[in-house]
């Protein structure tokens, strides 16, 4: 569409009309049930969704129900249409809601996932009546792929194994991970197109891995970071922030936050950087910046130890 001096115009937006919690909404068609939802204030958990990704649908944290739909909904796929009738709040939709908690919380450790423990409190979930946490000590990418072992079945119905410590930048803890795929999807078409990481294995035997199982520095990782940027449990960490958490010193409400502009190029990222005791132990971008969309090369995230460089030399 152009205007009749051939500007340019963007085609109108339609505004679509449906119910949230018996509250009447308008919001612009290709709007997603969540974001309505979240446009009212309903507070709708989600740990796979990513502002800058497109849904996966595979946690089933967020599901919402839906007047005539049978089954429940993932509101951070489904897009609303005219009329629909939405409850975000129900007995049913709560209900799921604990239930995927505790199953995820009872094979992966979400102890360093944002928000989780509240909402376990918030919907009475208690993963431990699943019973006790698997072995963390099996190392699933050691085993032979494809081939299930009897004597650790139980550990196999989880993602646990060792941390991995491969590289100076960050570290990868499979234990955490949830298997969302928000990390194998930055990694690849969808932002980086590195193509390092994917799923490994298939049904109990599914992990993240790199390809053959190689340690990061031989596989075709750049090291931008942007997977760590995505991830929702910390099951890829900087290792900056890693070695703070396992000695007790990370103090998220000690840390301050300033948006500065990467000083490596002319692209102008946005950085913003995480800073605790005069020192910074990590750096991030805005996902809604225009430029980076959250993402960095190597040298924006990782590289700002000169700035720490003491030495009065």
């Amino acid at each position: 569409m152009s205007s009749m001096n051939g500007t340019p115009v963007a085609a109108p937006v339609r505004l679509v009309e449906l119910s949230v919690d018996g509250n009447t909404v308008k919001v612009p068609e290709g709007t997603t049930v969540l974001q309505a939802c979240r446009g009212e204030g309903c507070d709708i958990p989600t740990l796979c969704y990513g502002e800058t990704l497109t849904p996966k649908n595979a946690c089933r944290v967020c599901m919402v129900e839906v007047d005539g739909s049978r089954t429940l909904v993932p509101s951070c796929s489904r897009k609303v249409e005219a009329g629909m009738v939405v409850r975000t709040d129900t007995e049913r939709a709560r209900h799921s809601r604990k239930m995927v908690l505790e199953l995820l919380g009872s094979s992966v450790d979400l102890s360093t996932a944002p928000n989780v423990e509240r909402w376990n409190q918030d919907y009475g979930a208690d993963p431990a009546r699943f019973g006790p946490a698997a072995d963390p000590s099996v190392d699933r990418d050691s085993r032979t792929p494809g081939h299930h072992h009897a004597a650790d079945g139980a550990s196999a119905a989880n993602v646990h194994q060792a941390v991995k410590h491969d590289n100076p930048l960050y570290v990868r803890d499979y234990g955490k991970c949830i298997l969302c795929y928000k990390c194998v999807d930055a990694c690849g078409e969808q932002w980086q197109n590195t193509f390092a990481i994917g799923v490994a294995g298939r049904g109990f035997d599914a992990r993240i891995s790199t390809e053959f199982a190689v340690d990061l520095p031989d596989s075709a990782c750049v090291y931008c970071g942007n997977c760590i940027a995505v991830c929702p449990t910390g099951a890829l960490m900087f290792g900056s922030e890693h070695d703070r958490r396992a000695d007790g010193t990370w103090d998220e409400d000690a840390q301050t936050q300033t948006d500065t502009i990467c000083p490596y190029c002319g692209v102008g990222c946005t950085l913003t950087l995480h800073v605790q005791d005069n020192t910074i132990v990590k750096v991030t971008s805005p996902a809604d910046h225009g430029v980076t969309h959250g993402n960095l090369c190597i040298k924006g995230r990782f590289g700002f130890q000169h700035v720490q460089n003491r030495d009065p030399r």
